[in-house]
């Protein structure tokens, strides 16, 4: 049987799909705290994103602690229990080969934090009231 071919638009939906499904399960097993690490259970874990490559075969999840306290520390315990992780998410997930797991902090809240305080400038705010 030929393996099936899938258009751009299909491939990237199904990317979005997988991501996510991961997402939810990296989710459940956080927040049930099946991870057997005293860093990982003595913090609330944000699965913000999860970005797979194309081919499936690889998985950045983007973590955040409640309230961002040492995130360094949650995500090096996250790092080190990986191997637990991608067992359990490959046991769930139900595809042929699931996808490797590599853990990051994620920055977007920090950045979207500093592009506030840049529009919140007295000068900026200036600049963008002439343009009314």
């Amino acid at each position: 049987m030929a393996r099936q071919q899938y258009s751009a638009e299909q491939h990237s939906v199904r990317m979005l799909k997988v991501g996510e499904r991961v997402r939810h399960i990296l989710s459940e097993l956080l927040a049930r705290q099946d991870v057997h690490d005293e860093t990982v259970s003595a913090a609330n874990i944000s699965v913000t994103e999860v970005r797979l490559t194309p081919d499936l075969r690889h998985a950045t999840a983007y973590v955040k602690p409640l309230l961002g306290a040492e995130e360094d520390a949650v995500v090096k315990a996250l790092r080190q229990n990986t191997a637990y992780l991608q067992r359990e998410v490959a046991k769930r997930l139900g595809l042929k080969f699931a996808p490797k797991l590599k853990f990051r902090g994620d920055e977007s809240f920090d950045e979207a934090e500093r592009i506030e305080k840049l529009l919140r400038d007295p000068k900026v705010a200036r600049d963008l009231d002439q343009d009314d």
